[in-house]
């Protein structure tokens, strides 16, 4: 799973409707991908994220418990400011498509699973890095690794939290801009998958598609070790079975 971090993600435009307490984008994500990872118990899974720069989170594990305590803990990462209020590293809020996608093939490139993939999510265009979206995708291709891309959110004006003048937190909107054809281009060139997701409803059901087209039997053998605890028991029931004994053979003595 390579997921994108840019600041674009804190966009909220993905909250389920209905819902009281707006989500980001990458809440949203975070849940979603929690339930994907619940459906697919025997899959190895591991985790990037990228913003400016690619991160891998977690490499591939079937410790399924632990990656998703390390999802919940994903955060955007928040600019430092100098003393006039500049971003001190303004790369951290630009967005390295082809640094997070190599890191996620170079996790599966030594994996033992005849059917590797990556699950690539983001929201903007590529604006950064040393390895072009292109690149990674034909490394990929190379490597029959298949990338299923999901491209979340819209051009246009999309909703933000934000504090006004006096601290309050408000809603602001905000021009976001998004590559659609970059991500459809990796996924044609890796014979994946293209998704569109403009909701919550939609990411939901990109995550259902893939997880029903990503079916692989596998073999293996399974060994069951069992723990007796009867001993101690069975200790004390002859215990009680000889005292009931002895107490029999007493009474009969005595009505002799």
């Amino acid at each position: 799973m390579v997921v994108d971090v840019s600041g674009s993600m804190e966009a909220l435009d993905l909250t389920p409707k209905g819902m009281r307490e707006y989500q980001t984008r990458l809440d949203v994500v975070k849940e979603l991908f929690g339930q994907f990872v619940k459906e697919r118990p025997d899959d190895l899974i591991g985790l990037v994220t990228f913003g400016g720069y690619a991160s891998t989170r977690s490499p591939l594990t079937a410790d399924h418990r632990a990656l998703l305590h390390v999802l919940k803990g994903v955060e955007i990462p928040r600019a430092q400011l100098d003393g006039q209020g500049r971003p001190v590293d303004q790369e951290e809020t630009l967005t390295a498509i082809g640094d997070g996608l190599a890191t996620g093939i170079a996790r599966l490139t030594d994996a033992e699973p005849k059917t590797r993939i990556v699950i690539l999510l983001s929201d903007g265009e590529s604006n950064t890095g040393i390895i072009t979206p292109e690149q990674a995708a034909e490394t990929a291709a190379k490597l029959n690794i298949r990338v299923y891309a999901i491209g979340v959110g819209s051009n246009g004006r999309t909703p933000f939290k934000t504090r006004d003048l006096f601290g309050r937190e408000t809603i602001a909107y905000a021009d976001a801009t998004f590559d659609e054809s970059q991500l459809r281009s990796i996924a044609e060139k890796t014979q994946g998958r293209y998704f569109s997701v403009r909701d919550h409803e939609g990411l939901a059901r990109a995550l259902e598609e893939i997880n029903s087209l990503e079916t692989t039997k596998i073999e293996r053998e399974v060994y069951d070790r069992y723990d007796e605890h009867f001993v101690g028991y069975l200790f004390w029931g002859a215990v009680l079975l000889v005292a009931a004994i002895t107490l029999n053979m007493n009474l009969i003595r005595r009505m002799l």
